[in-house]
């Protein structure tokens, strides 16, 4: 027992000065990384699901090396240009939405039977916007059309008596 606390012994478990501050230095970019690719999925939120998880590298707990503590801050890396990639095209989506519905709401005869929903336009919600006829049938014939707006969900409520 006595030669287990001899310093000699243990200097085979040391780590070089220089893959120590590598070591540290790579655990300091995975964490930035970590915590802007959570930063990310905070803020796509409901619009876009961000995958956060982390898989376990091993199935027995131990240090990882250089070439692995590399290959995790690589892959945190991708992740985050995917993610920033994704958002983005939503993101142009939802413009592109929202100025579909402001042309549909100043001329609702030129977009008929256009639907854009809450979701489409990256809001929480139901509900939706509609291009519909005035009138009906009569209101079609003589190019009376207007933007109905939908109030919501119309089974929240129906739905939340019967589960009580």
């Amino acid at each position: 027992m006595p030669d287990l606390l001899v310093g000699e012994n243990s200097s085979a478990l040391r780590l070089g000065g220089d893959e120590r501050l590598a070591r540290d230095e790579l655990r300091r970019q995975i964490g930035r990384l970590e915590r802007q690719l959570g930063q990310l999925a905070a803020e796509a939120f409901p619009r876009v699901r961000i995958d956060t998880g982390v898989a376990a590298v091993s199935g027995a707990p131990r240090a990882l090396g250089l070439g692995r503590l590399e290959a995790v801050r690589d892959a945190l890396a991708t992740r985050i240009g995917s993610a920033r990639r994704e958002l983005e095209q939503r993101d142009e989506l939802e413009t592109r939405n929202r100025e579909l519905l402001r042309r549909m709401q100043d001329s609702p005869a030129d977009f008929k039977w256009v639907r854009i929903s809450r979701e489409d336009l990256g809001e929480p919600g139901c509900g939706h916007w509609h291009s519909v006829p005035r009138l009906g049938p009569i209101g079609m014939l003589m190019g009376w059309w207007r933007v109905r707006i939908s109030s919501g969900c119309p089974l929240s409520g129906r739905l939340a008596a019967v589960e009580r």
